[in-house]
């Protein structure tokens, strides 16, 4: 009896359509305004695949069709329609950027070792520490909270302070993370963030989820009352942050 040779695994059609589309959109962003037969040209694709491709990206808004009125003698037949990336379809591309990063980092834990990375996360939130120093975190501890909320939504983390039940902590919420799926293999990053909220509220702070871990916020609870021996004073290097377990309740 002859053997039965498998079926050879074809690639899935919605996949390879979403990656040509990525590259359609690269080319726009990077090349725009750009038309469909030049688009074609150096993709080298067939002119009704293109047209299909710019036909999705326009309708999900991640591309739109470049006008310039009034630019050079008027000519007979219908232009071409020239295409530009839209803010969108930049958002949508951000992501090569956060693999150009996580393939840095894992260059340099290979290289200096596991404290440069530590040292890389500490020099990045050195310099969000240093935006975010200002005279509006004084006060008590939950006004400095409210404070570094609002210095951080206007960094765009989307943050926001909310109050717990019983008054006696707060907690700061962050919708958006910049560095998120980085910090997903690199946790380094979110845990020196940490440390630099304990630092400029002067109080010891608890990380409870992060959006790199699975969470729908990054939630941090602070004290309302500082510790006794902090004084509203930045914690000593061996008082850090308090790192718990993330969950899902946040």
């Amino acid at each position: 009896m002859s053997a039965t040779l498998p079926h050879p695994v074809r690639p899935d059609p919605v996949d390879a359509d979403a990656g040509t589309r990525q590259r359609v959109l690269q080319l726009v962003a990077s090349s725009g305004p750009v038309a469909a037969p030049e688009i074609a040209a150096r993709l080298d694709l067939t002119p009704a695949a293109i047209r299909r491709h710019l036909g999705v990206l326009e309708q999900t808004a991640q591309i739109a069709v470049h006008e310039q009125p009034g630019r050079g003698p008027a000519r007979r037949g219908r232009p071409a329609r020239r295409y530009v990336a839209t803010n969108q379809g930049q958002a949508a591309l951000s992501h090569t950027y956060s693999e150009l990063a996580a393939d840095a980092l894992r260059f340099l834990a290979e290289t200096g070792g596991a404290s440069a990375v530590e040292a890389f996360a500490e020099r990045r939130v050195s310099e969000l520490e240093q935006r975010l120093s200002q005279p509006g975190l004084e006060g008590s501890t939950t006004e400095r909270v409210h404070a570094l909320a609002d210095a951080l939504s206007a960094d765009g983390y989307a943050a926001s302070a909310r109050p717990v039940p019983g008054g006696h902590a707060v907690q700061l919420c962050q919708g958006h993370c910049p560095v998120q799926d980085v910090a997903h293999e690199f946790p380094q990053l979110c845990e020196a963030e940490a440390r630099a909220f304990s630092r400029l509220l002067g109080v010891h702070v608890q990380r409870l989820a992060t959006l790199a871990s699975g969470g729908h916020v990054c939630t941090t609870s602070i004290p309302v009352i500082p510790v006794a021996t902090s004084n509203h004073a930045a914690p000593s290097n061996h008082a850090g942050p308090v790192l718990a377990p993330e969950g899902t309740n946040a």
